[in-house]
């Protein structure tokens, strides 16, 4: 049982032999303490169970906690490489107690796993207490029968623990392995106990008390809270006295000396421990969501890559070759941590794409370094303009200078490097602040620099806790906002999506001590920061708060639905219509979506048919969702499809999925997208296209509905399919058939309505039934109608004057809107004699209207006042009497 698997199964298998729970370990981006920067205890993951905040469902648990010591207080990246026991990744193994159980107890437990289950000789361990914790020191002298010199009372902070100022705290009792007399080192408490003979392999902390800002109170319910540090253990069961080579190190080791071909040995060694440690790091951090950045926690994996990449340059690698021994990685830690397995193509890309960033970065950077240290003659100091330069103009970053000026004893002008920083920041302030329109984000530029960039959880959770960074309202910077009022919230942190890509923002609630806040839009701003929109309904929210922020799950979960069947949908569009589809635009919104692309004419029923078909075919697939950052000239080099309008740096998000439907192997839909999607294909549920027309020439769109919106819309349709059905009386199938009989029927019945009305407009259907009156030489025919088409006047008109000579007709018909139409029409043998045009002006005068144009023969005016048609026809009449 010395394996590292083997004693993380034992402990955790013996501990839920006596009644707790084994918890899974959690990220290692902290979801419950806006604090940190990563988790970096066995016990942040139950913070707030033991602070009363949250309720689970066991009161006594187990876990292997992955740990990250590389950023902020705790930070022991440094030292990693070159000391026996320094690692930024390690895990913790603890047994814990929420009100349950307290000191007899863990104590027992503890003694029992080490000496009976692992066996340890009793003899060569020892433990300590808190000098006042007498309680703990006869639990001890009671169960082990040590000599009080082996139970050494400390009067120190080292064993007495707290979680800050104030909250819980309580004293600690230590658990000590002696490795002999033939290593220089004395107990705990002594000058000595800097030495490596007596090591730490437990630390039991007795949580019992409430520190207040006056006083110390006893917990109503005190708990239990251990850490065991799962590799300086596995060298105690393994008989080594370095971490380093224990069974994992040594693979991981190996591998790095098959590939560089240098053994571990000397100066080497240190660097062949840097690479393997660096890269259990880089490794859970891609996993578990971090991305390398220049800002914030993707800042610090970047710089744990890098110098992991600069140590297997030392050992004179100048290919990427870190990557090619993450299977090692896998195959030692996998099958306790299925997140590497899962993420180990997006682990893989992530690292050989700094591997080819940084060796170009490194052999620029080195070089220009050489020079500056030739320069510096005696000079121990590199000036910090310098440093500055090869930061700001060739990407070399401070502490990869520091770090290769290290073995030259030669340290950098630091203050002078930060003074150079901030003239830069001052001088792009000064350019954003003159930038026309963008100086009216100068106020998130301004929080920016102060801040700093958002740390975006999202991809990975929807709920988080952080920190107030800044408040804004009404355009200006705040200190609080009380109930009643809106702004705008900036955190550390946070799991709300802010609006790009097409994607709409994150909405949720904020809640705190003593107030809540609805988030009504989430945008980004400044290249990273992420602003919500928020109003405040109960108490205030002050800078430096701590909150608790939670996305509105439903909304978020059909908005992932809808983006990622736009991607499905784009990929049907270009298989159904061809290669020249390319997205347009697109707006990703929970009740649903819309998909802009390029195509020159409208889609046919078959076409809007066949893009359905294909995007659900993928959607039953329940395929994988998988997310792999790349460099952006890779990715599209490889096939991936650029989004339109969207704006790409170095490195992009690649979104694959499905399986490609002709049976290859490649993915069905691939595209570079930052947005959120779901996990399988199959969470899409359905996707239901509901229209499809013009944007713009070239342009159209579809719009569309997945998951419970289409089955709603789809239910609605089938509804409207029967309720239609059961009205014309014939089966759903027959619906089409009998509407258009109906319609047909219709306008049969229509132009015989109309003709029949043009027959009662002549006076009844038959040309010898039109009666025409004689003025002068004209024979004058007026007629006026209602409910005729005004378009079928000059029809009737033309009918008129066949059976007239030296004719006049004069239609007026009356519309249901009171305005009337005129036509006037003169036969051949008197045009000589009058003009339409003429006579059509006079009735349209009369209507009270003006004007009216044709030809000679046929003329055609309207008026607004029907009432006055006989007037109209009296007008025309005494026209020709007196002519």
């Amino acid at each position: 049982m010395s394996g590292v698997n083997e004693i993380r199964s034992a402990f955790l298998d013996y501990f839920a032999k006596h009644g707790h729970e084994i918890v899974p370990s959690s990220p290692l981006v902290p979801r419950n303490d806006p604090t940190l920067m990563f988790t970096n205890a066995g016990m942040v993951p139950f913070k707030n169970v033991f602070t009363g905040v949250e309720k689970r469902d066991y009161v006594r648990a187990t876990s292997s906690q992955k740990c990250v010591r590389a950023g902020g207080k705790h930070n022991d990246l440094d030292n990693v490489g070159y000391t026996a026991r320094h690692h930024t990744f390690f895990e913790m193994l603890g047994n814990f107690s929420f009100g349950d159980y307290f000191k007899e107890q863990a104590i027992e437990l503890a003694w029992n796993l080490l000496t009976k289950e692992y066996c340890l000789p009793k003899d060569k361990l020892l433990v300590t207490v808190y000098s006042e914790d007498d309680e703990a020191f006869s639990i001890w002298k009671k169960l082990t029968g040590f000599a009080d010199e082996k139970i050494i009372r400390i009067p120190t902070s080292d064993n007495f623990w707290s979680m800050g100022d104030t909250g819980p705290c309580g004293p600690c009792s230590e658990i000590f392995y002696d490795h002999g007399e033939h290593i220089w080192g004395g107990p705990p408490g002594s000058p000595e106990e800097d030495g490596d003979r007596f090591i730490e392999i437990w630390n039991l902390v007795f949580m019992q008390y409430e520190q207040t800002a006056n006083e110390r109170l006893d917990l109503p319910r005190p708990s239990i809270d251990t850490g065991m540090g799962l590799e300086r253990f596995a060298a105690l069961m393994q008989g080594v006295h370095d971490n380093y080579d224990i069974d994992l190190f040594k693979a991981l080791i190996a591998s790095s000396e098959n590939l560089t071909g240098v053994e571990a040995g000397g100066k080497a060694g240190s660097s062949h421990r840097v690479i393997a440690d660096h890269l259990r790091s880089m490794s859970f951090l891609i996993a578990d969501g971090v991305l390398p950045s220049n800002e914030g926690r993707g800042y610090v994996l970047r710089r744990i890559m890098r110098r992991a990449m600069r140590h297997a340059n030392l050992l004179g690698a100048r290919d990427p070759i870190i990557y090619k021994m993450l299977p090692i990685l896998v195959r030692e830690m996998g099958r306790a941590f299925p997140e590497l397995v899962r993420a180990e193509k997006l682990i893989e890309e992530t690292i050989l794409l700094e591997e080819k960033r940084f060796i170009k970065t490194l052999e620029r950077g080195l070089g220009l370094l050489d020079t500056a240290v030739e320069e510096l003659g005696d000079s121990k100091q590199l000036d910090g303009e310098t440093a500055f330069k090869l930061y700001d103009t060739y990407g070399f970053p401070l502490d990869l200078t520091q770090d290769a000026l290290r073995a030259k004893n030669i340290n950098v002008d630091t203050d002078a490097f930060n003074r150079a920083m901030e003239r830069q920041k001052a001088e792009a302030r000064a350019a954003w602040t003159g930038s026309g329109d963008a100086a009216t984000d100068a106020i998130w530029f301004g929080i920016k620099e102060k801040v700093g960039v958002t740390e975006f959880l999202g991809y990975e959770t929807e709920k988080a806790e952080g920190v107030v960074s800044a408040l804004v309202k009404d355009g200006a910077v705040v200190t609080s906002l009380s109930k009643g009022e809106e702004g705008f919230l900036v955190v550390n942190q946070t799991p709300f999506y802010g609006e790009s890509g097409g994607q709409v923002g994150d909405t949720g609630k904020i809640t705190g001590e003593g107030f809540e806040a609805i988030v009504t839009n989430t945008q980004k701003k400044a290249e990273g920061v992420f602003v919500h929109a928020l109003a405040v309904t109960e108490g205030s929210i002050h800078l430096g708060n701590p909150i608790e922020m939670a996305i509105d799950h439903s909304r978020r979960s059909a908005i992932r639905s809808n983006h990622s069947a736009t991607h499905l949908l784009h990929e049907a569009l270009r298989s159904t219509l061809g290669d020249h589809v390319a997205q347009k635009g697109s707006l990703v919104m929970s009740e649903r979506l819309r998909f802009d692309f390029s195509h020159p004419k409208p889609l046919s029923d078959e076409d809007v048919k066949r893009v359905e078909e294909l995007a659900n075919e993928v959607v039953l697939q329940n395929a994988e969702v998988e997310t792999r950052l790349m460099a952006v000239d890779d990715a599209i080099e490889s096939g991936a499809t650029a989004l339109f309008g969207e704006k790409y740096g170095d490195e992009v998000r690649v979104v694959s999925m499905g399986q490609a439907l002709d049976g290859g192997s490649k993915a069905y839909s691939v595209e570079l997208c930052g947005g959120t999607h779901v996990s399988r294909t199959g969470d899409i549920g359905l996707v239901t296209v509901v229209n499809e027309g013009a944007v713009a020439a070239g342009i159209r769109r579809l719009e569309a509905l997945t998951g419970d919106a289409a089955r709603t819309y789809l239910a609605r349709q089938d509804a409207l399919m029967r309720q239609t059905s059961g009205v014309l009386k014939v089966a759903a199938e027959d619906v089409p058939a009998r509407i258009a009989a109906l319609l047909d029927e219709r306008r049969k019945l229509e132009r015989e309505l109309a003709n029949a009305k043009k027959q009662l407009a002549l006076g009844g259907g038959t040309s010898g039934e039109q009666k025409a009156e004689e003025l002068g030489t004209f024979n004058f025919f007026a007629k006026v109608t209602d409910g005729l088409n005004p378009k079928d006047l000059k029809g009737l008109a033309d009918e008129a004057k066949a059976n007239l000579e030296n004719g006049v007709v004069v239609l007026i018909n009356s519309g249901d809107d009171g305005k009337a139409a005129i036509v006037v029409g003169v036969t051949k043998d008197c045009s000589d004699k009058v003009s339409a045009v003429d006579l059509v002006r006079l009735g349209s005068a009369a209507l009270g209207g003006r004007g009216g144009g044709g030809r000679p023969d046929m003329a055609q005016a309207g008026g607004p006042d029907a009432s006055k048609a006989d007037e109209a026809i009296a007008a025309i009449r005494d026209h020709l009497n007196n002519i």
